[in-house]
């Protein structure tokens, strides 16, 4: 099985790759527009709290004074 993606500039393509999944010859999954937004929205929804500016600030200078320190070594 071959797997392609495929941008549809003409909405009678829409009806023509129904056509098609309806014999059985193609299938058709819908992906979301931003798989980045959706895990975003995943991780939040399980968090009771959201982060600050200045707690997401703090984190990625931590983050970045750690890596700055592994890379003198």
């Amino acid at each position: 099985m071959d797997t392609i993606r495929i941008n549809i500039l003409n909405p009678k393509a829409t009806k023509l790759l129904k056509d098609l999944a309806a014999l059985n010859l193609i299938s058709i999954q819908d992906v979301s527009k931003n798989g980045f937004v959706e895990v975003l929205k995943k991780l939040r929804a399980k968090s009771k709290t959201v982060p600050t500016f200045e707690e997401i600030t703090n984190e990625v200078e931590l983050v970045r004074s750690k890596r700055y320190a592994e890379s003198e070594k």
